[in-house]
């Protein structure tokens, strides 16, 4: 059965390409919370999947789910 989460969550993740074709897909709410894919596809299926983990394991060390960022713009 497909329940819908009335916990959604709204994270910010950064896409990057990394080494031997790779894409890097990092979530800087959460630090270390790091994942890859082949395709831009994949890595962020597979961030969405290390984000859960690292919010359980947060969770489990008693720290907050998310730390606070500030998303900025600058011109140069």
């Amino acid at each position: 059965m497909n329940e819908e989460r009335s916990d959604t969550m709204k994270l910010p993740i950064i896409i990057t390409p990394g080494e031997n074709g790779w894409i890097v897909a990092e979530c800087p709410a959460i630090p270390g919370c790091i994942s890859q894919g082949k395709t831009k596809e994949e890595a962020i299926e597979n961030i969405k999947e290390a984000i859960e983990g690292c919010i359980l394991t947060r969770k489990e060390m008693g720290l907050p789910p998310v730390e606070e960022i500030a998303e900025l713009e600058v011109a140069l």
